[in-house]
């Protein structure tokens, strides 16, 4: 019975909520409001540009990378372990295998801002 009583309190609060939320913000609308940007002034061009992939890649080249970082961090930590020979064996491996990856990508002009 209280868990009845609860999701019937939990969901008649969550519908006031919804209902505040969406008509709130409808009384004082005026035109600053209105605008999509928040500036104040209107936009001289479209607002749907192309976007370009070189954004994408370098987010993707800045992740990965940082992956790695995150990755070794805990090497200090792990040199106290009892099994020194492996754990620096997949530390190698690891670094190889992400350089190998950023050659490959530097040689094939992934890297380069202007295309």
């Amino acid at each position: 019975m209280n868990l009845l009583i609860i999701i019937t309190f939990n969901t008649f609060l969550s519908l006031i909520l919804v209902l505040i939320a969406f008509w709130l913000p409808q009384m004082n609308l005026y035109t600053e409001k209105a605008n999509p940007y928040e500036c104040g002034f209107d936009p001289t061009s479209s607002a749907r540009l192309p976007f370009s992939m070189k954004f994408f890649l370098v987010a993707i080249t800045f992740l990965l990378f940082d992956l790695e970082i995150a990755l070794l961090l805990p090497l200090p930590w792990a040199i106290q372990s009892t099994n020194i020979i492996t754990m620096m064996t997949s530390a190698f491996i690891l670094v190889t295998i992400l350089s190998l990856g950023l050659v490959y990508e530097w040689l094939q002009k992934g890297l380069e801002w202007t295309e």
